[in-house]
């Protein structure tokens, strides 16, 4: 298993790259808080490992290697969150800080243990899917709740997790992944969206609702 560091640096150009894209340094120093100087010294020491490969002018990307090594530690993270959420009683908005800690450090036993005590998951607590043991990552096509056009009926599916003040207000409000939502209207010139959810009526700024994603759901037909 790769170090803690180089860990953090794969799961950052994975996060940042989304898998695919290449990651220019800056953003790599600016998304882990560190001095630039420090960034050109481990991309250099990951590209001579095998890890990442380096683009003139356009960054870093994973190799193949890499990418495994990313999802890896990836697939750790969102199982983590899911049990200490689970079987732990955590609440949502605190898992994030505590499966960055455990993350490193737990075995491919006790991650299967974990796998099996939770019914083998395909998402965390956010929403996000959880890495595969075969290195797969199964996707969705969603859009942010804030595209989405009045009238229409939607599931929430993902939550940003980035924000753990973000995700106690959205919880508080219900609006958990697996939510089914009615957009009512949006109120003109960056008002917020009213929603129903659960038959209560929500006023979701604008700013919040582009953090959760969604996919549409059939209409209800009307019972007669």
């Amino acid at each position: 298993m790769a170090s803690e560091s180089v860990q953090d640096y794969l799961k950052a150009v994975y996060s940042l790259g989304r898998g695919q894209e290449n990651v220019p340094t800056s953003a790599i120093a600016t998304y882990l808080d560190v001095a630039p100087a420090s960034v050109t010294k481990m991309v250099k020491r990951l590209a001579d490992e095998g890890y990442l490969r380096h683009v003139p002018y356009q960054g870093v990307a994973l190799t193949e290697e890499g990418h495994r090594a990313a999802l890896r530690v990836i697939r750790h993270h969102r199982l983590l969150e899911l049990y200490l959420t689970e079987a732990l009683g955590f609440p949502w908005d605190l898992v994030d800080a505590e499966a960055e800690r455990l993350e490193h450090v737990i075995s491919d036993e006790m991650e299967s243990r974990i796998d099996a005590a939770l019914g083998y998951p395909t998402t965390d607590p956010h929403g996000h899917p959880i890495p595969q043991r075969d290195g797969t990552l199964p996707e969705e096509d969603l859009v942010c709740l804030d595209s989405v056009e009045a009238g229409a009926r939607v599931a929430i599916r993902r939550v940003s997790d980035a924000d753990p003040e973000l995700l106690r207000y959205l919880g508080g409000l219900g609006l958990y992944p697996g939510t089914t939502v009615n957009v009512c209207a949006h109120v003109p010139f960056g008002g917020p969206i009213h929603l129903q959810v659960d038959g209560r009526d929500i006023h979701l700024g604008r700013e919040p609702a582009a953090h959760i994603f969604v996919c549409p759901l059939a209409a209800e037909t009307p019972s007669h």
